[in-house]
């Protein structure tokens, strides 16, 4: 079976990839990475040293023209806003039920049926991506619920001529248990970026910055990307 792997360079990806690998073996996966107008180039140049890692076949793929005229979502680059650096819970108190403002308009539903096209052509007849939990809660991204993936499941299914499935291994999973996994499968996660913002380091204060740590932390485990930024820090000021 071949397989294709939507990845963000993340660690819920990284985590999805490398499940992928360890099943159906690395020359059976192709990882497929999406630019989508996003205010800084981390995620892909993370995406780009996780398919060198396990050595997979890395497709890239630029969607940003389809969210050109967007200014609400505080990471693509029509938005003037700043990315909230608060909890998810605390932006989901002011948002009166609606996704947060870094949600991307239908990223995955765009990105899996893209990916579907993708897949097809490769020969591939399933297709993994990272979606938990947590993510869901609360609507803050209702692209990454049970009921979504399983209409979308349906749509590709029925759409495909019945020969390409979509599948969340981690959709019923907390990011905590995305990392257990994860760090059961030695998981590279000082390779991976997971911060809205795009600077040097991590912020440590957005939403996914907040998350990712408390994973870890859950896990009784630094982060390995924290570790490694920090002896580069100190590596550079010598």
């Amino acid at each position: 079976m071949r397989v294709l792997v939507l990845t963000s360079g993340g660690v819920d990806s990284t985590t999805c990839l490398a499940l992928a690998v360890d099943r159906y073996a690395k020359e059976n996966v192709t990882a497929l990475a999406i630019t989508y107008g996003q205010k800084h180039s981390k995620e892909i140049q993370s995406a780009r040293k996780v398919a060198a890692y396990y050595g997979v076949e890395l497709i890239e793929l630029d969607l940003a023209e389809i969210f050109r005229y967007d200014t609400h979502c505080t990471l693509l680059t029509g938005s003037a806003g700043d990315i909230p650096q608060e909890s998810y819970a605390e932006q989901l108190e002011k948002t009166s039920g609606k996704p947060v403002s870094t949600y991307v308009p239908f990223r995955n539903g765009l990105f899996l049926s893209s990916a579907a096209s993708i897949a097809l052509s490769r020969e591939c007849s399933l297709i993994y991506y990272g979606a938990h939990s947590d993510d869901a809660a609360g609507n803050t991204y209702p692209d990454c619920s049970e009921s979504f993936n399983r209409a979308m499941n349906e749509a590709i299914w029925l759409g495909s001529g019945n020969q390409l499935r979509i599948e969340a291994p981690f959709v019923s999973l907390t990011k905590a248990d995305v990392v257990r996994l994860g760090l059961q499968l030695k998981v590279p996660y000082e390779l991976t970026w997971s911060c809205y913002e795009g600077g040097e380091v991590p912020c440590g204060v957005c939403g996914t910055c907040r998350d990712r740590a408390a994973a870890f932390a859950a896990n009784g485990v630094e982060d390995p990307a924290a570790s490694a930024q920090s002896s580069a820090g100190k590596e550079a000021s010598l």
